[in-house]
């Protein structure tokens, strides 16, 4: 290898950091704070060189890659590569990590222990994004959840034992689909290999792609999470400390919606030609579901826990909409999400520290003792409801024109869908708004102004907030310094997409009746780019 090993050492770094972490001699966590905090900044500095020096956004290909033998026999090796579906993502990653950091720093209870796990999860979450082998992918994937478990169990509120239980039993268990499908996919054909690429090329019959794509969009539904298998998050939210909200929302969801895009559509894209218009009507329950339930909560963890679902029912529908507009607002929402939803879990535990309830009927008028904090989570919850000039604007605005403009669907159901879609984007500022007022409008709660101290933002709440809001602005007003980062790989899984689309719009006798089929518009067939084969 005439490299040096950048992803490598950028998964292993963190990890083995946190190793040394029980020898700092430090009882307060006063040192084991800024260790880890440094530890972030190098991995995240090292994560951004490497993408600088040594990758190519016009190539569409697997980059940095290194591969190391681990067992022959099963063709399995020690493989990491990053293209434009996981580059991003693993940037994110980075940046996100090191920001809940510094957020942790009022943690005070087994402060080693703490950041030994933050620490932990770095590695097992750059791992997910990296590796390109099947089965270290699932043991990356598995290696995020003890750190989890631990965090929401130890430091959690008062039933953080159900919510850690929860999220472990839905995890976990979702877990078990990815390896039986690894699994038979490796064992399948005349080669047995886990490696992502040589998998692509096996050529595996429609009815075990689509029993394939079933178990592996099972356990990422889980994490995305699609409705039905979404009731931990909430749960999850509404007992987790700030550092550990912002790793949830702003990496975990993104893992569920990396790992559909790298397997299920890449990997099994007939399954996905036939599936995909599921997936569509998937995101629209996602969005409206979500979106009327977040408006019903009165805790102010669990309203903005079901705003991220609803959110993120955008990347379905991006997925489904066979267009690379709409793909690339998939990819697009993940990352602003993830900016989006660290921020505002940073905020709703900033709120929490100072006037120690998350019910909103106790709240009110703290915005004339806290105006910073007001400020800020009034701009966040702007960028949430997708206001102009705000990466998730541009977002969402790519997935509609992108499933508008599809050829893959009948006019009547791209239009009830459209039109779903825009009853959620109406509903998400009447949920958010009612959300800023209940919290800092309106008069004073006299108990909670006499028995709390209410004092305004501190200049680290100000730097991570500003972190933030610095992307979520600039990809807002110049998306293209994002998207172009990615164009390369979308637009290479559309045509690909698009390609076993028609094949499968073609074939008059197809292997099962799937009710989705009659969705695929006549017209395709005389597409002008789809007609070469």
């Amino acid at each position: 290898m005439d490299q040096f090993p950048w992803l490598s050492f950028i998964i292993f770094f963190p990890f083995l950091a946190a190793l040394l972490i029980p020898f700092i001699p430090d009882e307060k966590g006063r040192t084991v704070r800024w260790y880890a905090l440094v530890v972030g900044l190098i991995d995240f500095a090292v994560i951004v060189y490497a993408f600088v020096n040594n990758y190519d956004i016009s190539s569409s290909g697997m980059q940095l890659y290194e591969s190391y033998t681990w067992v022959p026999q099963i063709d399995l090796r020690w493989s990491v590569g990053v293209d434009g579906l996981s580059m991003p993502l693993v940037l994110l990653t980075g940046f996100i990590t090191t920001l809940a950091i510094l957020a942790s720093w009022p943690v005070t209870f087994k402060p080693k222990l703490f950041y030994f796990l933050l620490l932990s999860m770095y590695a097992g979450q750059i791992g997910v994004f990296a590796v390109q082998d099947m089965l270290l992918f699932f043991l990356m994937w598995e290696l995020e959840l003890l750190p989890v478990y631990l965090l929401l169990s130890i430091w959690g509120g008062k039933k953080r034992l159900y919510a850690a239980t929860k999220f472990i039993l839905y995890t976990a268990g979702g877990s078990l689909f990815i390896l039986l499908a690894a699994l038979g996919m490796a064992f399948y054909g005349d080669t047995v290999t886990f490696d992502m690429q040589s998998l692509m090329a096996k050529e595996f019959p429609l009815r075990l792609q689509l029993l394939l794509y079933s178990g592996f969009l099972i356990a990422y539904a889980v994490k995305l999470p699609i409705i039905p298998f979404h009731t931990w998050l909430p749960d999850a939210h509404g007992e987790a400390t700030a550092p550990v909200h912002m790793l949830l929302a702003g990496i975990l969801l993104k893992m569920g919606g990396y790992a559909i895009i790298r397997m299920n559509v890449e990997m099994l894209p007939d399954a996905h030609a036939v599936v995909a218009p599921a997936l569509v009507i998937l995101g629209v329950v996602n969005i409206i579901y979500a979106a009327l339930t977040s408006f019903a909560q009165n805790n102010l963890k669990r309203k903005i826990a079901y705003s991220s679902i609803s959110h993120m029912g955008f990347v379905l529908i991006g997925l489904g909409s066979f267009t690379n507009l709409g793909l690339s607002g998939a990819v697009l929402q993940m990352i602003s999400h993830g900016l989006i939803g660290a921020s505002l879990f940073f905020l709703v535990g900033a709120t929490y520290d100072r006037t120690h309830t998350l019910i909103l009927d106790e709240m009110g008028g703290v915005g004339r003792k806290m105006p910073k904090i007001f400020a800020m989570f009034t701009t966040c919850s702007m960028a949430s409801l997708a206001l102009p000039g705000m990466s998730g604007f541009v977002a969402e605005l790519m997935v509609f024109v992108g499933f508008a403009n599809s050829d893959a669907y009948g006019f009547n159901f791209k239009l009830i869908v459209v039109m779903l879609m825009a009853v959620g984007v109406i509903l998400t500022p009447l949920y958010l708004l009612s959300m800023l007022r209940d919290i800092f409008y309106g008069p004073e709660n006299q108990e909670l102004i006499e028995n709390e101290v209410l004092i305004d933002a501190e200049p680290r709440e100000v730097f991570v907030i500003a972190c933030l809001l610095i992307p979520i602005i600039g990809f807002g007003l110049y998306p293209k310094g994002l998207t172009q980062l990615y164009d390369a790989k979308t637009m290479q899984l559309t045509e690909r997409l698009r390609t076993e689309m028609f094949a499968i719009a073609q074939d008059k006798t197809p292997p099962l009746p799937i009710a989705t089929t009659p969705l695929l518009n006549a017209p395709l067939l005389n597409a002008p780019e789809l007609s070469q084969p």
